[in-house]
């Protein structure tokens, strides 16, 4: 057993959610990271002479056969402990009186912190949809002196939390105002606008341990002077991994800034699919003949063994989408997920929704 990835870990939380039990019968158990898998094993066997006491003779045998099975994959186990495991097992029969006894095990992306057994009528999934969260964000800023936009990017979302304007006026003096004058007063109201962008970013950002960093994106004398100026909290100057060159202080300014800040955040999901999604329409564009979207030709390309990369929209139909995967996992070839919260992820799913970069042609 291999450390599952996010989106094999969301396929299988999907379909658990799914069952529900007639009885208290359907088991779940979390061992942590590090912990002795023998000695859960035991704890186990032990529960196997409580279950006895069970009065219903259904949920009884149930539930014994259950402990048994993960008692056995216990002793059987392999694997990798890095993560630690989740194990569910139950009889997940919709008719009364038959038996469809299932197990189900993985090793998360993360290490488990939980050591957990419980018999429900559903499986505990929490602990699961935990290791789902995005686990860093980045805060986005983007400023002039008429207005400011803060934003996040959180894995591929970008959310816009708020807009500012700095009632500074335009270069137009008002009748009999000195320049020396005009120029002190909105020299004050500009201070003034730069503390509210602070305290704003501040009231957001400053207790969320999830902000992996900050980018400050406008013109060249306006965002400089912001952040030179320290008007940020020190926390949050520290803080502070980019500061990009725009002009734009508005939502498509948030969205410029995400664009030019690729470097910075290459390692972000937002990027890294934009850059496989790329990958794909320029083969697609430019070698024809190495790249396949239509299901037949990818269904043919499996069989040669000739796909490289098998790209599923997460909108793709699931059945078929499994299907897919497990011929792509029985030639070695790499699955990227891509999902439809980009520009380029909703262009794929447009086209087909699957595709496929080959590694020879057919």
């Amino acid at each position: 057993m291999s450390i599952a990835t996010k989106d094999e870990l969301q396929e299988l939380i999907e379909e658990l959610e799914t069952y529900k039990g007639r009885h208290t019968e359907l088991i779940t158990v979390y061992i942590s990271s590090g912990y002795d898998i023998n000695t859960v094993q035991k704890q186990l066997e032990a529960e196997q002479s409580t279950a006895k006491n069970i009065k219903s003779t259904g949920t009884r045998k149930n539930v014994i056969e259950a402990l048994e099975k993960i008692v056995r994959f216990l002793k059987d186990f392999k694997g990798s402990k890095e993560h630690g495991i989740a194990v569910f097992c139950g009889n997940i029969s919709k008719v009364e009186g038959q038996d469809d006894l299932r197990l189900w095990s993985v090793e998360p992306p993360r290490p488990l912190k939980v050591r957990l057994y419980r018999c429900d009528k559903e499986f505990v999934l929490d602990p699961l949809r935990e290791q789902l969260e995005v686990t860093e964000i980045y805060a986005l800023l983007v400023m002039d002196r008429k207005e400011a936009t803060i934003g996040v990017l959180e894995g591929k979302r970008i959310e816009i939390l708020q807009k500012m304007t700095s009632g500074v006026p335009s270069k137009v003096r008002a009748g009999g105002q000195s320049s020396q004058r005009f120029h002190r007063i909105t020299e004050g109201l500009t201070k003034e606008f730069y503390k509210r962008i602070a305290d704003e970013m501040k009231s957001i950002f400053y207790d969320n341990e999830k902000v992996n960093g900050i980018i400050v994106g406008g013109p060249i004398p306006t965002k400089d002077e912001f952040l030179d100026g320290e008007y940020l909290a020190t926390k949050l100057q520290g803080k502070v991994i980019g500061r990009i060159d725009l002009g734009g202080s508005d939502e498509s300014g948030i969205k410029e800034l995400v664009e030019k800040s690729k470097d910075i955040l290459a390692n972000q999901e937002i990027v890294y699919e934009k850059k496989l999604m790329e990958k794909f329409f320029e083969t697609l564009g430019e070698k024809p003949d190495m790249a396949v979207y239509k299901e037949e030709d990818l269904k043919k390309a499996l069989e040669y063994g000739a796909i490289e990369i098998l790209f599923i929209s997460k909108d793709y139909d699931k059945s078929l989408a499994k299907e897919f995967k497990q011929k792509a996992v029985n030639i070695g070839s790499r699955i990227e997920m891509i999902s439809t919260e980009t520009e380029e992820g909703k262009q794929f799913f447009n086209l087909s929704g699957i595709g496929g970069i080959l590694r020879f042609r057919i």
